[in-house]
């Protein structure tokens, strides 16, 4: 009588992980980069980011130029169409509060909720791709694009306001110029001061992108919680308090066109916008790490 079970098959050793299989080489930068640039909604952002200074110039051409006349006294507005320099600041000015915040959310908020709305999340984790890997590689391409879109409107409106109005000096609002030597470095801290600004909500939307299968509403609730920040930081009332909205410091660039740059305010602004973006970015992180990805 034979003994089946010495001749049965032993199992099969069980091990961490596949043959050649490298956590590192999962779901590259590259690939990433090209998935997202290929993308409907990133073609759309960059026309709109590039038409906007030209949308402002046809409507300094229909209303004909700045009187200089507000409330307030002169600001970057009034000096728009004195220099190719002054009309990439205007642009700057007109569409910082705003404008440059929604293609931050989107760019965030729907990098990992697009994912999980086409129900590919789960097959990209089953590739494997490491979760935290993941995240990381979506975050930094999603900041990427980010920056790409801060610098694009800035230096799209730097050569058309140099055809339209001429290369000169930085007329600033306070009196006085910036020679071109001068003004184009005040120009890079204004862009660098914005988009360290915007880490709060590239971080806020992230954070909602891990939690929705939304995308519309990562994008949303971030656009959303910004424009309520604003609507605070309105509100002298709360005094001394308006010192931790994000929002309180989002003009503090405008520091760096003065006559003199003042560093106060923007390392102020810079020190609330990163402590709020690491906390954010950290939730995003934690909560990721244990949920269950159902789609």
């Amino acid at each position: 009588m034979s003994d089946t079970a010495s001749t049965a098959p032993a199992p099969l050793p069980v091990s961490a992980t596949a043959p050649g299989y490298r956590p590192g080489r999962t779901l590259r930068l590259r690939v990433e980069v090209r998935r997202q640039l290929r993308r409907r909604r990133t073609m759309i952002v960059g026309a709109l980011l590039v038409a906007l200074p030209f949308i402002l110039m046809a409507a300094f051409a229909i209303g004909g130029t700045p009187d200089g006349g507000g409330r307030n006294g002169p600001t970057l507005i009034d000096t728009a169409t004195s220099s190719g320099a002054n009309f990439a600041a205007t642009c700057l000015f007109v569409s910082a509060g705003f404008v440059l915040v929604v293609p931050v959310a989107l760019f965030c908020g729907d990098t990992v909720a697009s994912e999980a709305g086409w129900s590919s999340l789960r097959y990209l984790l089953a590739a494997p791709v490491p979760r935290a890997r993941l995240l990381a590689v979506k975050l930094t391409v999603a900041l990427g694009f980010s920056a790409v879109a801060l610098v694009l409107l800035p230096a799209v409106a730097l050569v058309a306001g140099t055809v339209a109005y001429g290369w000169g000096d930085l007329q600033l609002p306070a009196g006085g110029t910036l020679d071109s030597g001068s003004a184009l470095p005040r120009l890079a801290v204004v862009v660098a001061y914005i988009f360290v600004s915007q880490l709060v909500t590239a971080a806020l939307a992230f954070w909602l992108s891990t939690v929705t299968d939304a995308p519309l509403g990562a994008v949303g609730g971030a656009v959303g919680l910004t424009i309520v920040g604003n609507v605070l930081d309105a509100v002298t009332a709360l005094g001394g308090w308006r010192d931790v909205l994000p929002s309180h410091w989002q003009f503090s660039w405008l520091d760096a066109v003065q006559p003199t740059m003042e560093w106060t305010g923007m390392i102020q602004g810079t020190s609330v916008s990163v402590s709020y973006a690491v906390v954010l970015t950290a939730l995003a992180f934690r909560g990721f790490r244990t949920k269950d990805i159902v789609s």
